[in-house]
């Protein structure tokens, strides 16, 4: 409902008309400039601005998965960074990508549909460089990639896309598996040319040298889990089971970890005459009573008091108190 002036303000805003002080094509403007606004037919926003906020999360833990991985692999400093997110159509998509390039085609259920990951050719040489035993070059021809240079780097390609299962694990559990790898991604027609699509690009480097991987995510894909990529919705609902989980957690494994108990007879001084003359029935008189309690120590802290004896025929300790805060002096 309109805000209703009261007479003063219509007063006022009359004398500044009838002064010149305010343009009745300016507030004309102004008024269209709020009510109408462009949309363009051909790419319909389907994408929220937090479900690209979410995606963008997902896929920077995603990145420092794989960068360690590669690193690991191939003994080389590899870097993989996320550095846009953005909609776009699939026919767009495609004409932004080079050729040749390694086109990989999967699925990911629950997600629905097809999922394409680009990886550049220039940055695929490099990894079977390094595979081979070779150093990482600056420049390297582009081409296609023969079947054997395919075969050596199958495994990375593997893992670029079975690593996206613990990038989404905080969201939902996803199945990643490869299904098809083009070089060529002008045959590759997997959705209609003007399907809105989540367009997410990576900078990978070695060498000193940078190359692009792109991850294509349809709309379609994300449709049945749209909910879970609320942001408020996420944190929302996983706050409190993610907390419980991480209790149980390390409450089991605190529970199951071993520490190393020790107990003190007594103690005494010697000179070292005496230690070198010591031998098999010496007796050494140490400085406590054998009414009186031991120290039992965990980990180097002393915790408790303790009485010897025996149980089930073993040596053992029973305790009798514990141990005061004083009793035990670093100093």
């Amino acid at each position: 409902m309109s805000k209703v002036l009261s007479q003063e303000e219509i007063d006022a805003l009359l004398s500044a008309l009838s002064s010149g002080e305010i343009d009745v094509e300016d507030l004309e403007s102004e008024a269209d400039e709020r009510k109408v606004k462009p949309y363009d037919f051909t790419r319909p926003n389907k994408f929220s601005k937090e479900q690209l906020s979410a995606l963008e999360y997902i896929y920077e833990n995603y990145s420092r998965i794989v960068s360690n991985y590669l690193s690991s692999q191939t003994r080389a400093n590899i870097k993989m960074q996320q550095v846009s997110i953005e909609q776009v159509t699939y026919e767009e998509f495609i004409r932004s990508i080079p050729n040749p390039t390694l086109l990989l085609n999967f699925t990911m259920p629950p997600l629905g549909g097809i999922l394409l990951l680009e990886i550049n050719s220039q940055f695929a040489l490099q990894l079977v460089e390094l595979l081979c035993g070779g150093k990482p070059k600056r420049l390297l021809p582009v081409r296609e990639l023969t079947d054997i240079e395919i075969s050596i780097i199958q495994n990375m390609l593997n893992f670029f896309v079975n690593s996206m299962k613990e990038a989404w694990q905080d969201v939902v559990e996803v199945s990643p598996s490869l299904e098809s790898l083009q070089t060529n991604p002008q045959l590759n027609q997997t959705m209609s040319p003007t399907e809105s699509v989540a367009l997410i690009t990576f900078v990978l480097e070695v060498a000193d040298m940078q190359s692009f991987a792109n991850l294509c995510i349809p709309y379609m894909s994300i449709e049945k889990v749209v909910d879970k990529l609320d942001m408020q919705y996420w944190f929302k609902t996983h706050s409190y089971q993610d907390n419980l989980e991480y209790t149980t957690a390390i409450k089991e494994k605190l529970q199951s970890t071993e520490v190393e108990l020790s107990i003190l007879l007594g103690s005494t001084q010697i000179t070292v005459e005496d230690f070198m003359s010591m031998s098999v029935g010496d007796v050494l008189q140490l400085d406590r009573k054998t009414t009186e309690p031991l120290e039992m120590y965990v980990e180097d802290q002393l915790h408790f008091l303790v009485q010897p004896g025996l149980y089930k025929g073993k040596l053992s300790v029973q305790i009798v108190d514990f141990a005061e805060k004083d009793v035990h002096n670093d100093e």
